[in-house]
Formats: structure tokens, sequence, C-alpha cells
């Protein structure tokens, strides 16, 4: 299986609910709603008509980055935490084991803390430099996943890793033979000429 998730995002023309209604009628089945600095209504109010998108699209798993409280409270799939969010075992505890909890890693360390904090998968990255995310960690490029991905089974560390980062369609058959357990993308279907059709493509490629 190789997932293929969505972070939104917005353009001049297209608006963080927009973005989501376009990846999941291009057959994308995971959104994560991601809203830096947005004002706390604003926030609900999408994060709202974005569920109820998802449950349209036959339940497709819905995570809110970073609120764990706004998760709980409307009953989302689960969150996804950043390293300068609030801490793994910490939303593990508050959430229960009835949401999924994702956190963001670069190392090999990272993803061993995460998993033994409670973590069900890691969004890995960057893999190439991209411009939808502030203070960006180093770049691990194909090599530092394969490195990651063996230190992992050395280790008999057993954790869904999803690339993130810069990914485009090309990137996808490289990725996938590492045995990653999906890709998370944003800017590069909103980019594209036909976003929709682009997500097709993508769902195409890792099936």
């Amino acid at each position: 299986m190789f997932d293929v998730q969505f972070i939104t995002h917005f353009t001049p023309s297209i608006s963080y609910l927009e973005s989501a209604r376009i990846a999941l009628r291009g057959g994308c089945r995971w959104i994560q709603l991601r809203m830096k600095d947005a004002p706390e209504d604003e926030l609900e109010d999408t994060a709202l008509r974005v569920q109820h998108l998802c449950r349209q699209y036959h339940n497709a798993t819905f995570i809110i980055d970073d609120h764990v409280d706004l998760a709980k409270q409307i009953g989302a799939h689960g969150v996804h935490l950043g390293k300068l969010d609030m801490p793994i075992k910490a939303a593990r505890e508050r959430l229960g084991h009835g949401f999924i909890i994702g956190a963001t890693a670069n190392t090999f360390d990272d993803i061993s803390q995460h998993a033994a904090h409670g973590a069900n998968y890691i969004g890995c990255g960057p893999f190439r430099f991209t411009t939808t995310k502030q203070r960006l960690s180093p770049i691990l490029g194909t090599d530092g996943y394969r490195a990651i991905l063996t230190r992992m089974q050395q280790e008999g560390l057993s954790i869904p890793i999803v690339a993130i980062g810069g990914i485009t369609r090309e990137d996808i058959p490289e990725l996938k033979a590492l045995g990653l357990s999906g890709i998370a993308l944003s800017g590069g279907i909103l980019k594209a000429e036909n976003p929709v059709r682009e997500m097709e493509t993508i769902i195409r490629l890792t099936q």
C-alpha cells in the first residue's frame, strides 16, 4: 500500500477549502488541513467544511494540523504535529487511542522518539526544497530516506514513513521503490495546469 496524503494550501485563486475539494475530486482520500496562523474562528469554520467534504468522498481520512483540541472537539480522524507543536506524548494522553497522530521528522532519532511516544505515522522530509513550509529542516533526498529506512530495519522499528517536501509525479517511482509508505503533496498539485487531473495522475502512479 502506497498512500497519497494532501496538505491544504492556497493560491490567489484557490482557497484552503477549494484545495481540499480539488484533491478529493482527483481521488485523494487523505486530507490534512494546515492553516498556519489562521484565526481560531476561521480555522474551525474551514475545518467543519473540509470534514463535511471528506465525509462526502467515501469518508476520506481527515487530519488537522497542530490543533489537538479542535480535532477532538469536532471528531476529526486525527492530528498532525510538527516539531514545534504539542509533544506527541501529551497529544496521545489528551486524545486517547481513538485518534490518528502523525508526527514530523527529519532523522532516525526523531522517528524513534515519536514512535515511542505514540505516533501512528511519520511525515518525514523534506525530500527537496519547498516554499510551502518555513524553517525547513535539512534536505533528505532519496539517499536520506534510504539511510533512515535501513536504520529502522536494523533497529527493528516499524512505523509508516510518508515522504514530504517538494515531491512531483516524476519522483513517485523512485520513492515508491525505496519502501516508503506514501507521499504527502501540496503546492505541486495546486500549481499544475489542471490540479484535479494532476491528482488523478498521481493516484494512478501510486497504485
